[in-house]
């Protein structure tokens, strides 16, 4: 076996040659980037639309800390990829985000709406035709730190729990709020609601034209969100968007389940009464809905209720106290999809928890980098913005027969997006006053990495 040298060459190489593709993305943002750059005006130095893209180019390598953007500081092909026209320093990048935090973060709203308005992606409609709105908290452990707004969360870490909101089955994200880690669920989750489904009902209108079903676990059974989201129909000010329904896991509080089981046994003899189903020995089953009413809701609204017995463990354990286990949805949806269909409907929510996986290891958001709430709140919703950019070339790239070998699927997890398309080796070649980004005769992805860049290049 011969011996391999190493050894400095004279030409530029980069190990992130999909940042290329990234930057395509980035230019269908320029009109919000202007907007952002004339509300926030900078004399010199640099713009506030180049603080956007620096760190968004470090946050697609699943990159949050400041510090990772020195690695880039000589490095001309980032700053070519990106578009930026003066690369910030790690304090420069620090300071200005510290600065502008609550500013800037009013602006990547609309830049997630222009991006996925002008690609139209394939959100992935859910099987009865509506268009899924996942809306969850999850817990980011921060222990050990002093940062502002570390508190004890709902997981029993010291932490943040911000709020994330998803459009479609696909993995879309429209917004991660990031919320102190002591903050209920339900707690101001008008306010977002008031941005994230707005936006989403412009987004389906744009594309698949469907109803949505917001998804929202028993953390928010809440008559005043249930008023909040069914006062988005029929907006005056926006005529013509597409309806909202929703299931709401129901949250049966102090509800007593034996007394519940005991009244069915007695009105079960009755004609079209509810009925025990037995699917084993030791366990009955009773599932019924019911007509309820929601202040603020016209329209009618029902609960599934289901009710579940056990006399006998799974494992064969006979029990001296039968063990209840009662679970409820409220939804809008139409009657003549049953109470089996809305459980089932409601189950596929919890797909996002994968989502949430993904902003917290992949794109490395577990543990936040500034000390400032608002600086952080600011990495979280250009994080939502990143997300998204991997999605669509996770989504255009990694799905097709050109596409590296990978097992079929319906999308792509982020980290495969970066290894397949953002971690390509590259040469940057300056030749007749054109770069040239050269990939190696031996890159399985060049195919499809030459395709996705003629076509995002040549779309508006």
């Amino acid at each position: 076996m011969r011996t391999i040298e190493v050894k400095q060459l004279k030409y530029d190489l980069t190990p992130v040659a999909g940042l290329a593709l990234v930057g395509h993305h980035l230019k269908t943002l320029a009109p919000a980037l202007a907007k952002l750059d004339a509300a926030l005006p900078v004399r010199n130095g640099v713009s506030h639309a180049d603080i956007v893209r620096s760190y968004v180019g470090l946050l697609v390598q699943g990159k949050s800390d400041f510090d990772a953007i020195e690695n880039h500081r000589l490095d001309k092909f980032y700053k070519q990829a990106l578009g930026i026209t003066l690369l910030p320093s790690s304090p420069t990048l620090r300071q200005r985000m510290d600065a502008q935090a609550g500013a800037l973060s009013q602006h990547v709203l609309p830049m997630i709406e222009t991006l996925l308005t002008r690609r139209a992606p394939d959100y992935g409609l859910l099987p009865c035709g509506w268009l899924a709105v996942d809306i969850d908290t999850f817990a980011m452990d921060n222990g050990g730190t002093a940062k502002e707004g570390v508190g004890r969360t709902y997981a029993g870490v010291d932490g943040y729990c911000p709020l994330a909101s998803y459009i479609g089955s696909h993995g879309f994200c429209l917004e991660l709020s990031l919320r102190p880690g002591t903050q209920h669920s339900a707690k101001n989750t008008e306010d977002n609601l008031k941005r994230v489904i707005p936006l989403a009902q412009r987004l389906s209108a744009a594309g698949p034209k469907a109803p949505l079903l917001a998804r929202l676990d028993s953390g928010f059974d809440s008559a005043a969100l249930m008023g909040c989201l069914e006062s988005m129909n029929g907006r005056a000010d926006q005529p013509g968007l597409p309806q909202v329904d929703w299931v709401i896991k129901w949250n049966p509080r102090s509800t007593d389940r034996a007394e519940m089981a005991a009244q069915i046994d007695v009105a079960s003899r009755a004609p079209g009464a509810v009925r025990w189903a037995r699917p084993r020995a030791g366990k009955r089953v009773a599932l019924w809905e019911q007509a309820v009413t929601v202040a603020g809701v016209a329209r009618p609204v029902r609960r599934v209720l289901r009710l579940v017995e056990r006399t006998i463990s799974a494992g064969g354990q006979h029990l001296i106290v039968p063990e209840y286990e009662l679970d409820g949805w409220t939804t809008t949806l139409p009657s003549s999809m049953g109470p089996e269909q809305i459980i089932a409907l409601y189950a596929d929510h919890g797909t996002h928890e994968q989502f949430h996986a993904e902003f917290k290891t992949d794109l490395d958001l577990t543990r936040l980098p500034s000390g400032k709430f608002d600086t952080n709140a600011l990495v979280c919703e250009l994080a939502a913005l990143a997300m998204n950019i991997l999605r669509l070339m996770g989504q255009s790239g990694l799905l097709g027969a050109d596409a590296p070998v990978r097992h079929p699927a319906k999308r792509r997890r982020i980290k495969t997006v970066m290894q397949e398309l953002i971690y390509r080796a590259g040469r940057l070649i300056e030749h007749g006053r054109r770069l040239v980004l050269g990939l190696g005769a031996n890159d399985r992805a060049a195919a499809v990495f030459q395709r996705m860049h003629v076509q995002l290049a040549a779309a508006p």
